[in-house]
């Protein structure tokens, strides 16, 4: 049998302050700590996460479960990435997140009821977090056409971009395969770009102007989010770090 391990995906953010700290304990208590640490079995280390490719099931390079994804840490870099926006236009993620401190989320599309909440309970803290000194990128595997169906239905100001073939997904460690429940719409949603019906587990990180992860929260579990206020006491603890 495959043994598991726990591991806390905060062990590289600095607790400098009891705000901080309670924030964790919070976390950690309300949702139990798989919600953050995806154990993995001591196999072979690939980029600094362990994974066993003898157990995990795969396809199209992705794991097959959402609770098998081995996603960047705390501490790591993101990768270099250009992402088209709503208008189409191609964006260059990192000349992005170097302009300003970033809370960048990753939703499964405007078609999910959950990630729809999510959307509009970012449009609430959005000015309160940009008077923090952040900006917000939400990220989904919705083609840029309904894209700017999200936004002009929610009245969004902040920036969504397009990760339709799931390239960025994969690269931040997060898709899996979706069920084949989703198999007929996931392709159509994507303008035709999700070929391998893909989708990734709902993730927030916060990011420094460096592109370093500061801050993360991976749930399995779809239906649940990162609150705004956990995330407005999140980014503002984390403010002497950015």
């Amino acid at each position: 049998m495959m043994k598991m391990t726990n591991k806390n995906q905060f062990s590289n953010v600095p607790l400098k302050n009891s705000l901080a700290a309670l924030i964790l304990f919070t976390l950690l208590i309300g949702f139990g700590s798989n919600t953050f640490a995806m154990g993995k079995p001591l196999v072979y280390n690939f980029n600094s996460r362990i994974i066993n490719l003898d157990t995990i099931k795969m396809t199209a390079g992705v794991p097959l479960k959402p609770e098998d994804i081995s996603p960047l840490l705390a501490g790591e870099s993101i990768p270099i990435l250009s992402l088209p926006s709503s208008s189409g236009k191609s964006v260059d993620l990192n000349k992005l997140v170097a302009e300003k401190p970033t809370i960048l989320v990753f939703y499964r599309g405007g078609w999910c009821p959950y990630c729809s909440k999510q959307l509009s309970g970012l449009q609430e803290i959005e000015k309160d977090l940009a008077a923090m000194g952040y900006q917000v990128i939400a990220v989904s595997t919705d083609s840029p056409e309904n894209l700017s169906k999200s936004m002009d239905k929610q009245k969004l100001s902040y920036t969504l971009l397009s990760d339709a073939d799931l390239n960025a997904a994969k690269k931040f460690g997060i898709a899996y395969k979706g069920p084949k429940s989703y198999d007929k719409f996931l392709p159509g949603a994507s303008g035709g770009k999700n070929v391998d019906k893909l989708l990734p587990v709902p993730s927030v990180f916060i990011l420094n102007k460096k592109g370093n992860i500061l801050f993360e929260y991976i749930n399995p579990n779809m239906t649940q989010r990162l609150s705004s206020s956990l995330m407005k006491a999140a980014a503002a603890s984390l403010r002497e770090e950015i």
